[in-house]
C-alpha cells in the first residue's frame, strides 16, 4: 500500500490538521473578492509548521472562485517570474520568455487568445503587469500572487511590495497571500518601503490541539486503506506534540516499519516515532539553533533545568537577569515559533524534541 503521509518539502497532506479556520476564512475571501481585508495576508510560523502546505492549498481554493494564481518563491527573479506566470496564467503561448502583449482573452470553459508578440517587453514591470491585469480584469477575473519564503534581504521583495500597493490602492483585482519565518517577515514588514503590507492580515501558525491531530493522523491512515489501534494512535499524537511537520514523520516512518495491510499497533509508532527524531535533527533541529541569539540560547539553556513547563521567574533568576529582561527574550522566541505558553508565567518547548537535541548540543 502506498504511504499516505508526506513529511517532504512542499508537499500537500493528505488531512490538512488544524487550519480549517484559516482555509474557510480565506474561501469566504476569495468569494467576496475586492475590498474583503483577506485578500492580503501573511501566513507566519516555524519551520514545520505547514507554510507551504497551505500555500498549496490555497491557490485551488481560489481558482474555483474565478481567480487566476501564480506561486513564487522570494528569490533573484521573482518579478519576471511572477509576469511570466501570470501571463501563462491567460495562454500557454511564450516565446522564449519575451514579453506579450494581450489583446483578447477568455478564461473559463473556452480559452482563447490574441497576442502581439514584440520583439522586446515594452515597459517596466509595473507597466507590462498593468497590461495583464487589464486583460483578466477584463473578463471579471483577479491574479491571486502567492509568495513563499519571503526576506527583507532580497530587492526584489521590496520592489513588487511597493508596486504591490499601487495595485491596492487603484483598485486592482489582485490578492496576495505570503508566508515566511517570523524573523523574516517581521524584518520585511520593518522596511519603509513594505509599510503597506502592516495592514494585511497575518495568520500565525501555532501547535494544533490534540484532538485536531489525532483526526487527521485517523484520517491521513484510513485514507491509505489502514487502521490504528488506539494505544498507538495516542502514541502518534503524543510525539507529534501539535506539531504538522513531526506528525508526517511519525505517521510516514510508521507506516514503513508496520506491516502491510494489518492494523498499526503502539510498536510500529514507537519505531516511527525513533526515526522520525533522526529527521528532525536535519530539518529542523539545527537550522533552528543556527538562527538563535546568544541571549535566545542563554534562555533556553535556562528552560533546560525543568520538564514539562519552566517559570519565568525561574528562568530570569537562572540568567541572572531582571524579569522584564527575560520576557523581552520570551516573546522572540515565541514569534519565533520555538517555545509557547503553559498557563500564566509559564512557557515550553513548542517544536517535539528541542528540549532534549539541545541538552545534547550545548
Amino acid at each position: 500500500m502506498k504511504n499516505p503521509f508526506t513529511p517532504s518539502f512542499g508537499s500537500e497532506p493528505l488531512v490538512l490538521a488544524g487550519r480549517r479556520d484559516i482555509i474557510e476564512g480565506m474561501r469566504r475571501g476569495y468569494e467576496n473578492g475586492t475590498g474583503d481585508p483577506r485578500l492580503n495576508s501573511i501566513v507566519v510560523g516555524a519551520r514545520g509548521t505547514g507554510k507551504t502546505a497551505l500555500l498549496n492549498i490555497i491557490p485551488g481554493i481560489a481558482q474555483e472562485r474565478g481567480w487566476a494564481c501564480v506561486s513564487v518563491t522570494a528569490l533573484s527573479g521573482m518579478l519576471e517570474d511572477i509576469y511570466q506566470r501570470a501571463v501563462a496564467q491567460a495562454s500557454d503561448i511564450l516565446n522564449d520568455g519575451k514579453g506579450a502583449r494581450l489583446t483578447g482573452l477568455t478564461i473559463g470553459s473556452a480559452v482563447g487568445a490574441t497576442w502581439e508578440l514584440p520583439d522586446e517587453p515594452e515597459g517596466n514591470w509595473r507597466t507590462r503587469m498593468y497590461r495583464v491585469l487589464d486583460t483578466l480584469e477584463s473578463q471579471g477575473t483577479g491574479l491571486l500572487i502567492t509568495v513563499d519564503e519571503v526576506t527583507s534581504d532580497l530587492d526584489e521583495m521590496i520592489q513588487f511590495a511597493a508596486v504591490y500597493q499601487h495595485f491596492v490602492r487603484e483598485g486592482r483585482s489582485v490578492a496576495l497571500l505570503m508566508a515566511g519565518l517570523p524573523n523574516n517577515v517581521s524584518s520585511l514588514l520593518s522596511n519603509k518601503s513594505a509599510s503597506f503590507l502592516r495592514r494585511a492580515k497575518q495568520y500565525r501558525l501555532g501547535r494544533i490541539s490534540d484532538a485536531d491531530m489525532a483526526f487527521a493522523i485517523r484520517q491521513t491512515v484510513e485514507g491509505g486503506g489502514r487502521s490504528i489501534e488506539r494505544e498507538a494512535l495516542d502514541l502518534a499524537v503524543k510525539a507529534s506534540s501539535g506539531f504538522p511537520y513531526m506528525m508526517q514523520l511519525v505517521g510516514f516512518h510508521t507506516w514503513e516499519s508496520s506491516e502491510d495491510g494489518g492494523a498499526i499497533d503502539a510498536d510500529a509508532v514507537a519505531r516511527g516515532i525513533e526515526v522520525a527524531g533522526y529527521d528532525m535533527r536535519d530539518g529542523v533541529y539545527r537550522s533552528t539553533l543556527r538562527d538563535l541569539s546568544a541571549k535566545d540560547i542563554d534562555f533556553l539553556q535556562a528552560m533546560l533545568e525543568d520538564e514539562g513547563g519552566s517559570r519565568m521567574a525561574d528562568v530570569a533568576r537562572r540568567m541572572g537577569v531582571s524579569s522584564s529582561y527575560a520576557s523581552q527574550y520570551r516573546l522572540r522566541l515565541i514569534d519565533q515559533g520555538v517555545i509557547g505558553e503553559r498557563g500564566r508565567g509559564r512557557v515550553w518547548f513548542d517544536i517535539p524534541g528541542f528540549d532534549s537535541y539541545l541538552r545534547e548540543e550545548l
